[in-house]
């Protein structure tokens, strides 16, 4: 009769089982996959089909029983950085909406603001507009290859069975949250610059002309040179997101 060691099994399932719970936790996390469109089944399945594909690149690993002192340890690891992950992709996303956000404000068209279920937050047409464009971006420059490319590194960065907060603490994802402003005001920077231009002539018109009506008027030229700016700037997109994409790969990678 053939009999296995617990220290067997463990030694066959731990290879398989942390990298999947860590590229579970990115799906929670990381836009795309974690949208609600996607069921979850679908979530566990490709998390463990990765998982399984990751096996000959990832670099040998400590085994850690599941009944031991230190898997609850190990378990909040991997969540931890797994989330750590997604949300450091999700600042690639959050940066454009950003500038969708500004652009918005200043075309005048967030008053036409609406609830998101898919992200649960309220977004105007322009942010959701721009959110968008960075989703069909992040696949067309294989930003999804990118996710699973800093998953497999962060197992050399961060081996299984290391301490958590340590982990955290050495990624300085606080830091991340400066990138937001910076290259959302880059991408929206020559919209806002337009539109000043706009906004100051029709106030020196206003002073120039009392008697026209530079509300009436104000808001359909603003508007429509936004549209039109949109529609030159978009063709731009593309280097603003290949450049945070390689921001926040080179974080695990």
């Amino acid at each position: 009769m053939v009999t296995f060691s617990e220290a067997q099994i463990m030694a066959w399932v731990s290879p398989i089982f942390w990298p999947f719970l860590r590229v579970l936790a990115v799906f929670t996390s990381a836009p795309i996959f974690s949208s609600r469109s996607v069921p979850t089944r679908t979530k566990v399945g490709l998390a463990l089909v990765i998982a399984l594909c990751l096996q000959p690149g990832l670099p040998d690993q400590a085994v850690i029983s599941l009944n031991g002192p230190g898997a609850f340890g190990a378990v909040v690891q991997q969540l931890a950085i797994g989330v750590a992950i997604g949300l450091a992709v999700r600042i690639v996303f959050a940066a454009v909406e950003m500038a969708g956000e500004i652009v918005g404000l200043q075309m005048g068209l967030n008053f036409a603001g609406f609830f998101d279920p898919t992200t649960n937050s309220q977004s105007s047409s322009a942010g959701r507009f721009f959110g968008n464009l960075s989703m069909m971006l992040f696949v067309v420059l294989n930003g999804h290859l990118m996710l699973i490319q800093a998953v497999n590194a962060s197992f050399s960065t961060f081996p299984v069975g290391g301490d958590p907060l340590a982990s955290l603490q050495t990624l300085r994802l606080h830091e991340l949250g400066a990138i937001i402003f910076t290259y959302g005001l880059w991408i929206a920077l020559p919209m806002i610059g337009m539109l000043l231009f706009i906004n100051v002539a029709l106030g020196i018109i206003s002073r120039i002309a009392p008697q026209m009506n530079v509300f009436a008027i104000g808001f359909p030229l603003t508007l429509s040179a936004g549209l039109v700016g949109i529609a030159v700037t978009v063709p731009m997109l593309e280097e603003p997101v290949a450049r945070l994409m390689r921001v926040v790969s080179e974080i695990f990678i």
